[in-house]
């Protein structure tokens, strides 16, 4: 196919049968171990371009080739690698089926892929279907089918696509993560997440990424970017590892913000002030797990105030709550108010930030935690490890957009999560 439509991609996809050839799980299958990574990345807007930078700025790891519709942007990221010492790689910009030749490529190892949310499943289809590991940008899917293809094609093809949830290798994430594995919290019982994130004036700035994430907003109402607040959330509690989602049960509020912000900033002779938009403002999703916990997602992106994670997790001997950071446990904290977790930092710290902490604070990206996504997945590759985050994570993060959408159409009635596993969560353990 050249220059083939998202659509004709999907469409391939479902008639190559690859759900009939499965080979078994890759919950735990191994990176084959290298010297050096060989990279390459398809989208190099402004996400792109910062994990390009963290990616760079890891031993053992060379950028082989280059691509974006955008012929300036692979101008760019070929100047940061040579500001980096790396050689000049390959550049493609011609056209959007030009990922296919990249992914041709016999001197690559991983495939990066941060393009608008459209193109990150039939990016990683072809990917995998050439023998490339995938490394994608969240959410890796906005439907059911494409969640399903993904966890298909990778136990196929017996290629990683690991979703670049950040927000997991956060620092009190991770040291949450931690605390939660030494049973600080005892037997856990449930968790408030979200992502509450004014983005008003990115939808509506000059650049192309505010359109297609603004374009969402007139076609899908639900929980339409779950996996920043969920995927910590899903680690605390063994999803996919001891457990599983099991269902949601969604509702939205009425569109009104993103419209009245366009209203009060745009000139009425703008065609956007002509935009019909469906998502509600604000979201709540609620999901059972198998094991009869209870997980709350919120999505906002459309109304002012702080941004917010909430990263909430609770158990029979405590809480703690983000945003800001405090923590209460039952006979340590005294009183009935929150405690500050500082006096924990010392003793839970993760061992990749006692690590790498110095080197993550050196990056500009969200904190550090990007730099230690970036170095720890290449970390595995190169000692031959299975990732800490894979498919079946990919698949289970994402499904709570399309999940969300269809509760809502129904008027908020309960839908089944699928089990991306396949039972197999049943026997891993974390």
């Amino acid at each position: 196919m050249q220059n083939p439509s998202r659509r004709a991609i999907l469409r391939a996809a479902a008639v190559a049968g690859w759900a009939s050839e499965l080979t078994g799980g890759v919950a735990s299958m191994k990176f084959e171990a290298r010297e050096t990574v060989r990279l390459g990345f398809v989208g190099l807007g402004g996400r792109g371009k910062s994990l390009l930078k963290n990616f760079l700025a890891i031993p053992g790891v060379r950028v082989t080739a280059l691509c974006d519709v955008v012929k300036d942007r692979v101008w760019e990221a070929q100047q940061m690698m040579a500001q980096a010492g790396q050689p000049a790689a390959a550049s493609y910009h011609s056209g959007e089926g030009e990922f296919q030749d990249l992914a041709r490529r016999d001197d690559v190892d991983l495939v990066c892929i941060a393009t608008p949310w459209r193109w990150h499943a039939p990016m990683v289809l072809f990917n995998l279907s050439q023998g490339r590991h995938c490394a994608v940008e969240v959410p890796a899917a906005t439907t059911l089918e494409e969640c399903w293809a993904l966890v298909d094609a990778s136990e196929k093809f017996r290629r990683h696509c690991i979703q670049l949830e950040n927000c997991c290798y956060g620092h009190n994430e991770l040291m949450v993560l931690n605390m939660v594995r030494e049973g600080l919290f005892g037997e856990l019982t449930h968790a408030e997440t979200a992502y509450l994130h004014d983005q008003r004036d990115e939808f509506f700035s000059a650049g192309r990424a505010g359109d297609w994430r603004r374009y969402e907003h007139l076609r899908r109402n639900g929980n339409l970017y779950p996996t920043h607040g969920l995927g910590p959330v899903a680690r605390y509690m063994d999803i996919n590892q001891g457990d599983r989602l099991e269902s949601l049960v969604s509702m939205s509020s009425p569109a009104r913000s993103l419209a009245w912000y366009r209203d009060q900033h745009l000139p009425s002779t703008d065609p956007r002030r002509q935009e019909k938009y469906i998502c509600g403002d604000h979201n709540v999703s609620l999901i059972q797990t198998a094991r009869g916990r209870l997980i709350t997602l919120a999505h906002n992106v459309c109304t002012p105030e702080p941004y917010d994670r909430i990263n909430l997790v609770a158990g029979s001997k405590g809480i703690f709550r983000d945003y800001p950071p405090r923590i209460y446990l039952d006979g340590r904290t005294k009183g009935e108010g929150w405690e500050s977790p500082d006096s924990y930092i010392d003793s839970f710290r993760h061992p990749l930030w006692k690590r790498l902490g110095k080197l993550a604070g050196e990056q500009e990206a969200h904190g550090g935690m990007d730099f230690i996504m970036c170095y720890r997945l290449i970390e595995c590759m190169r000692e031959g490890l299975a990732p800490e985050m894979d498919v079946y994570d990919a698949a289970t993060w994402s499904a709570p957009g399309p999940l969300s959408e269809l509760s809502v159409a129904r008027g908020s009635s309960p839908v089944p999560f699928p089990d991306f596993t396949r039972g197999r969560w049943k026997g891993q353990t974390a």
